[in-house]
């Protein structure tokens, strides 16, 4: 009783008062030099973005975009580049979206709490974290030669070293990112919609098909997005599946075409402009890189119109 009342004296007398005040400065350093960093990270942001228009507006146009590959600057143009990378995205996000949704789904809503789920999310987590090269080379060996041909049959399956192995390992690549995304979103609705809809009598898959699984949809959305803003970036991947810095033509959109073994992307296309000593071949890579930019600020503007559409249906 007695150390009680001698706290309360402290705290009445003011004994405190100082050490509040050395927190309040803490805070106030820690705050200053926060905005000091987002502001250093936004002025190095401007200053690129700015420097990337001046050089790269002026090349950009029309006829830029749907021309071929050229040695000559004046003639260069980016359509099999940019026509791979959307295939490339199509590829992707046909493949990771659902399983990397219904493992997410599975993990999170299905598993046991046991060692082997356990196993399962420490692995998915050290996956998120693997360089990307680790993952082209796992697309060389499985995508590219393991799964070449139908077994027993010789008819091709991926083509060996094409657009549509690039495009499954650029899958494997994002998968563990829309997982984690997938689970978090699913930790956020709250647990009284479940019970709510399994006291009514719906079976554990109905009560997350039809309330869980639209709550969340927002969240998976942003995450799939995300993870295909970093694919459509990726570089060394695609280089070890198989890219060329020069195709004449772009990739057909159809099954054959996915498997043809000539194919190229905007990052490598930009990339082998830059390398170039001329200063006409900066200033098309300045295009590019703007146009580069532009698909991925349509990207994102989908996924914010997206998860603010599903916000309001829900």
């Amino acid at each position: 009783m007695s150390s009680q009342t001698d706290k309360a004296a402290q705290l009445d007398s003011g004994n405190f008062k100082p050490e509040l005040e050395k927190r309040y400065k803490i805070d106030q350093i820690f705050k200053t030099i926060s905005w000091i960093a987002t502001f250093s990270g936004l002025v190095v942001l401007a200053i690129l973005l700015i420097g990337v228009l001046v050089d790269g507006i002026p090349s950009l146009s029309l006829e830029f975009l749907t021309s071929p590959p050229s040695r000559r600057a004046a003639q260069a143009g980016f359509w099999p580049a940019f026509v791979g990378s959307i295939c490339l995205l199509l590829i992707t996000a046909s493949v990771a979206f659902p399983i990397g949704v219904g493992s997410g789904i599975f993990l999170q809503e299905f598993a046991q709490n046991n060692k082997f789920a356990r196993i399962v999310e420490i692995n998915i987590s050290n996956l998120a974290a693997v360089p990307s090269i680790i993952y082209g080379l796992l697309g060389l060996f499985v995508f590219a030669r393991l799964l070449e041909n139908i077994p027993g049959t010789g008819l091709p399956l991926t083509g060996g070293r094409s657009i549509l192995s690039a495009g499954l390992t650029l899958a494997l690549l994002i998968l563990p990112v829309i997982i984690v995304a997938t689970r978090e979103a699913l930790k956020a609705v709250p647990d009284s919609i479940r019970l709510a809809g399994m006291a009514l009598g719906s079976t554990r898959w109905q009560t997350v098909r039809t309330h869980v699984l639209p709550q969340a949809i927002p969240g998976i959305m942003t995450g799939t997005i995300l993870g295909l803003s970093r694919a459509i970036g990726e570089t060394a991947p695609i280089i070890v599946v198989g890219a060329a810095a020069f195709v004449p033509f772009a990739p057909d959109i159809s099954i054959s075409g996915f498997q043809e073994p000539a194919f190229t992307a905007m990052p490598i296309q930009i990339y082998s402009w830059i390398s170039r000593p001329q200063e006409e071949f900066h200033s098309i890579a300045a295009s590019g890189i703007i146009i580069l930019m532009l698909v991925l600020f349509t990207m994102n503007a989908t996924a914010v119109f997206l998860r603010n559409r599903f916000q309001r249906s829900s």
